[in-house]
């Protein structure tokens, strides 16, 4: 997969500043909004889809985590038809019960959105009407969209001293000294599939995972010191005072692997709010 960068500088929020989107999701439009990145699927003004390249969509997660095989997700697409009930016919068939298709969903959507939201004005097309084939499953208004997004994209930004790791092979390293900072489950298991070639982004295609939040966790393994950083530059922290004083901070961060907050997300069904929590919990204490 080849590396496609976080838009940086664009301002979010619901107050017009949030672009196109922002403009499509007040006249509550129901079409697709490609751009640049990727492209955003709306209903009555709720985002319900986002694709991008750059991160892993539904299908892959579930075939990586072996909940559903690729033959199966293919068949589904083909029999949405016009109607465009793909999740339905994924249900219908006991594929997927229904919390697995919306907890998957709105995790797939959050990572997508992080990679393509806000879109940039003039680099934008809109088609009303046009429709993903999975259908809507579990609309989320754009604007709480938006704020997810800019949240996932202030941890990233801590980092952004160590943003050269994004686009370079992931390589451990043993701790140079005693002492060092215990590796969480999450980070353990990404120094365990890192064979020294792939990518943050080809890691997370590959293990079916958050192309988004693997990005943060190299990110913070770079900056402590467990991930080699592209020979041309340095690897350890930048000697300035305002860039050391952020390198810290990052360092003694406490790593979470975030799931969709049913809060932002809107998520009302009980059930459903429930398993994201209780989901959110058993990652975090890997």
């Amino acid at each position: 997969m080849s590396r496609t960068p976080l838009p940086h500088g664009s301002p979010i929020g619901d107050d017009g500043r949030s672009g196109p989107l922002g403009r499509y999701a007040a006249e509550r439009a129901t079409g697709a909004l490609r751009g640049p990145d990727g492209c955003v699927y709306l209903h009555e003004g709720a985002v319900y889809c986002v694709e991008c390249p750059a991160a892993p969509d539904l299908g892959a997660r579930l075939a990586q985590a072996g909940r559903l095989s690729p033959e199966h997700w293919r068949h589904a697409a083909e029999a949405a038809g016009a109607t465009h009930q793909g999740g339905r016919f994924l249900l219908r068939r006991g594929w997927l019960t229904r919390g697995e298709l919306e907890i998957g969903q709105l995790s797939a959507l959050l990572d997508a959105a992080c990679f393509v939201l806000p879109p940039a004005s003039g680099a934008t097309s809109f088609t009303p009407g046009d429709v993903h084939w999975l259908g809507v499953i579990r609309p989320v208004g754009a604007a709480a969209l938006l704020d997810a997004v800019e949240r996932r994209r202030a941890q990233l930004d801590r980092l952004d001293a160590w943003a050269a790791a994004d686009g370079a092979p992931v390589v451990p390293l043993r701790p140079e000294r005693d002492g060092h900072p215990p590796l969480t489950g999450r980070q353990r298991w990404l120094l365990a599939h890192a064979d020294g070639v792939r990518t943050p982004g080809e890691l997370a295609h590959a293990l079916g995972q958050s192309a988004f939040c693997t990005l943060l966790e190299v990110r913070r393994l770079a900056a402590a010191g467990r991930v080699r950083l592209p020979p041309a530059l340095p690897r350890r922290r930048p000697g300035t005072h305002q860039e050391g004083r952020r390198a810290r901070d990052a360092a003694a961060e406490t790593t979470v692997w975030h799931l969709p907050d049913p809060g932002a997300l809107e998520i009302t069904d009980p059930d459903v709010a429930l398993l994201v929590r209780l989901r959110t919990a058993l990652e975090e204490n890997l």
